[in-house]
C-alpha cells in the first residue's frame, strides 16, 4: 500500500505516518550511550552508596540486612533481577569482611527464596563482574546479581534489537519480593523444582 499525502500524491514526507513498527522508548538509557555512566566515588557518584539512603521504594530496595542489602537492577535482564550489595563501598569480593561475607552469601540465597516464592523462575543466573575490563557496570562497589530465569524468557528482542522487554515494572516487582521476603530462614523455597 503507498501511502498518499493531503492531495492524493504519493506522500514523500514520512514523518508521523505508521510504518508499522512497534516502538519501545528506553529515554533512561541514554545516560549509558552518553558514557555518563555512575563514577568510582563513594557517596553521590555510586548509585548502590545512594540507594540504602533514600526510603525503599524510591531505592528499590527489596531488604536491608546488617552489612548488607538487596535492590532491584535498575536495568533488569529479566523480571525481579536482584542485586545484593554490601553498605561499605568496596570493588572487590575480597574486600569483604568475614562478617559482610556471610550476610553477602545468606541474602543471595534468601533473594532466592524471595523469587521462587514470589515469582517460581525455572533457574537462575548468579554472578559478579568485578572489574570494568569484565562487564562491571558500577565496577567501583561490588554487586552480586540474582537473575529470575524461565524456560522460553529470551527471544528475538536481545539478539537482534539489543532490546529486552521486561513485563513487569520496577515497583510492582519490588512490592511482590517485599511481601514474600522472610528472615526466618533465608534458606526456604531456594531447592531446585524436584529437589527432595
Amino acid at each position: 500500500m503507498v501511502q498518499e499525502d493531503s492531495t492524493g500524491e504519493p506522500a514523500t514526507d514520512f514523518a508521523g505516518v505508521p510504518d508499522g513498527f512497534q516502538r519501545l522508548w528506553t529515554p533512561h538509557r541514554m545516560a549509558y550511550i552518553r558514557g555518563e555512566r555512575p563514577t568510582d566515588d563513594a557517596g553521590r557518584g555510586c548509585p548502590f552508596c545512594v540507594a540504602p539512603d533514600k526510603d525503599d521504594a524510591e531505592g528499590l530496595v527489596v531488604h536491608r540486612g546488617q552489612t548488607c542489602y538487596v535492590v532491584l537492577n535498575l536495568f533488569p535482564y529479566n523480571p525481579g533481577h536482584l542485586l545484593v550489595c554490601p553498605y561499605r563501598h568496596v570493588p572487590l569480593y575480597t574486600d569483604l569482611t568475614a562478617e559482610e561475607t556471610v550476610e553477602f552469601a545468606q541474602l543471595t540465597q534468601a533473594a532466592m527464596g524471595a523469587l521462587r516464592r514470589a515469582s517460581a523462575p525455572a533457574g537462575f543466573n548468579i554472578g559478579m563482574n568485578q572489574g570494568e575490563v569484565a562487564g562491571a557496570g558500577v565496577a567501583a562497589h561490588l554487586h552480586q546479581h540474582v537473575v529470575p530465569r524461565w524456560g522460553g524468557d529470551m527471544n528475538f528482542l536481545p539478539i537482534i534489537g539489543q532490546t529486552k522487554a521486561v513485563p513487569t515494572l520496577l515497583e510492582a516487582a519490588r512490592q511482590a519480593l517485599v511481601a514474600v521476603w522472610s528472615d526466618e530462614d533465608v534458606t526456604e523455597g531456594t531447592e531446585s523444582p524436584g529437589t527432595p
